[in-house]
């Protein structure tokens, strides 16, 4: 991962400042050498935790002025954490105070920022308290109408995709992003990519074919799929890996995944997380194209003349609103998984769930496409993701089970195939005391899949250097856990799971030390949205497309039927996001 480190300089006399601390001098005592002064030059450094390790802060500071802050966060992703390091950075040299807010959709990189800061500088001797009421007064922003061939609502990875297959074509595009940063759920993705037949399968020596990945997702998602999408997607699956690679993701990894009869879902080389990465590419070739992204922005209506898209009302997040004219509107707005509202009134049992979700899952273009008559398709199928923490909602990936990790309940005893499709294991940890398991991986696993190196690191794992110190760990028998380890050992080496059933038997776990991470499953992907074509045309309810109006990835239905394989969301997202671009230049040039 790229090394992130900031340099901002402020460029103006901190006349806000000044005023906020009042004309009283300070007592000068040994802390405080500076009487008058509201710091003690110099420059000031402090560390705190962010998502993904240690941010750190050097903070330069004259008597009456916050001078200079460079931030290193080397372990944060890039294109969520840098865009709000930014924003935080610059907020805080402009108004010369604390009083910030986190970035919505980076909020553990944020709030490292800020403490990091307001820790330097209390050692610079600054009355925090009266920092915290200083805040930045931003000017509301001045808008204009805008106009371009394709607006497309949501910078995620289906409408950055999208964006990338038009501006590549020669056509003007717009996103209009409601987030501060882009990526939406794609910069949440764990796992990988679902694809078939692809020329990392055939170097890997892996057989494999489009005919079974279509029958896996089909029966995976109990035969409600949608034929004609899913066969599209499946299809066109090793062109998106080759796509994505060809734009610099390096997705060179094959293995397995839930539900999945051969090794098909593709990673980054080292295992880590696909959706970062792929947001990264995504991101660097949209600024190659020029394109414009207008983020903190929400499309509140799509516009239409005489049954046709023609472009988007939207407003800043200060409230100021302003029209996107454009002959083309692709909608890849996004699921509605953080809407708890949204998901109770579809599925009832559901109440009370967590969700793995970034908070501007709320279904937004769902809502815009009904109201312009659009049909929905599978609305009610929403999937929760077997392996969450229970605390925060953090999905841990479905990689882990595919590399060989176990899942043991609190009594000490596997009670699952941890390879059956997700809503199965779901429904069976549920079934255990308190709907808690236990993930059960070892030092082997953590050298190969860099995807645990990080949960370890993060501190959501239990180390634990005997099968002992497992029992401890989740409150079992030390005799139940050496059993059931004695009997996994045993189906490992004679190829066969009697007691479960699992096929793909790829570690022993016969050693330590062992990583512990407890799951429960929370909210993962709604399979349900608006009626697309396979040209991702949006139908409306009397089955007509309506013209000039595209939707791609989770925003739509029929891709997935009742749940949704995992790896098929980003192979979703990238598959049709393509094509709703490529259909739309085409149309326009028509």
């Amino acid at each position: 991962m790229k090394k992130m480190q900031k340099l901002f300089a402020l460029a103006l006399i901190s006349v806000m400042a000044l005023g906020a601390f009042g004309c009283g001098a300070k007592e000068e005592t040994p802390e405080n050498p500076s009487a008058e002064g509201i710091f003690t030059p110099g420059t000031y450094t402090a560390e705190e935790t962010g998502h993904n390790g240690p941010v750190k802060v050097t903070v330069t500071v004259t008597e009456n002025e916050i001078e200079k802050i460079e931030v290193d966060a080397a372990e944060e992703t890039p294109a969520i954490a840098e865009p709000a390091i930014d924003g935080i950075i610059d907020d805080i040299l402009a108004s010369q105070g604390l009083g910030v807010d986190a970035v919505t959709g980076a909020t553990v990189s944020s709030n490292a920022v800020i403490a990091a800061v307001t820790a330097a500088l209390k050692e610079a001797g600054a009355d925090i308290e009266a920092l915290k009421q200083i805040k930045v007064e931003k000017e509301k922003t001045e808008v204009s109408d805008k106009e371009a061939d394709i607006v497309i609502i949501g910078a995620g990875g289906a409408g950055m995709s999208a964006a990338v297959e038009a501006a590549s074509a020669g056509k003007s595009v717009i996103i209009v992003e409601k987030m501060p940063i882009v990526g939406g759920n794609t910069n949440r993705a764990t796992g990988g990519i679902n694809a078939s037949e692809t020329s990392i399968q055939e170097t890997e020596g892996i057989e494999d074919s489009t005919d079974t990945y279509y029958d896996d997702t089909f029966k995976g998602g109990k035969e409600e799929n949608d034929p004609e999408l899913l066969r599209v997607m499946v299809e066109n699956s090793a062109s998106a890996v080759d796509w994505l690679n060809e734009l610099g993701a390096g997705l060179t990894r094959v293995s397995l995944s839930g539900g999945a009869t051969n090794p098909r879902i593709h990673t980054p080389a080292d295992g880590s997380a696909v959706g970062p990465v792929v947001v990264e590419v995504l991101q660097n070739r949209l600024k190659e194209l020029g394109v414009e992204i207008l983020m903190e922005t929400t499309v509140t209506k799509i516009l239409e003349e005489e049954g046709q898209a023609t472009g988007v009302e939207a407003a800043t997040i200060d409230g100021s609103t302003f029209l996107i004219k454009a002959d083309a509107v692709i909608i890849a707005a996004g699921g509605f998984g953080a809407n708890s509202d949204m998901v109770e009134s579809f599925r009832p049992d559901l109440v009370g769930f967590s969700t793995t979700n970034h908070a501007g899952a709320t279904g937004d273009g769902i809502e815009l496409g009904q109201a312009v008559n659009a049909a929905l398709d599978d609305i009610e199928h929403i999937q929760i993701h077997p392996t969450t923490d229970p605390e925060s909602g953090y999905m841990f990936t479905e990689g882990l089970r595919g590399d060989g990790a176990i899942l043991l309940n609190t009594e000490g005893k596997r009670f699952t195939d941890e390879l059956l499709t997700r809503d199965v294991v779901s429904a069976n940890i549920l079934k255990q005391t308190g709907g808690i398991a236990y993930l059960v991986t070892n030092e082997v696993m953590k050298e190969e899949n860099a995807a645990l190196a990080g949960y370890i690191k993060k501190g959501y794992a239990v180390e634990c250097e005997t099968l002992k110190d497992v029992a401890e760990a989740i409150g079992a028998e030390e005799a139940a856990v050496t059993e059931t380890m004695s009997k996994y050992l045993d189906a490992v080496t004679s190829g066969t799971d009697e007691e479960f059933g699992r096929t793909h038997l790829t570690q022993s776990l016969e050693e330590g030390p062992y990583y512990i991470l407890k799951v429960t499953p929370g909210i993962h992907h709604t399979m349900g949205g608006l009626k697309i074509d396979t040209e991702t045309h949006v139908i409306n309810v009397d089955g007509e497309i309506i013209k000039g109006l595209y939707a791609a990835g989770e925003v739509t239905g029929g891709v997935h039927g009742a749940n949704r394989i995992g790896g098929n969301a980003m192979t979703d997202i990238i598959v049709f996001g393509r094509i709703a671009g490529q259909t739309a230049v085409n149309e326009l040039n028509r």
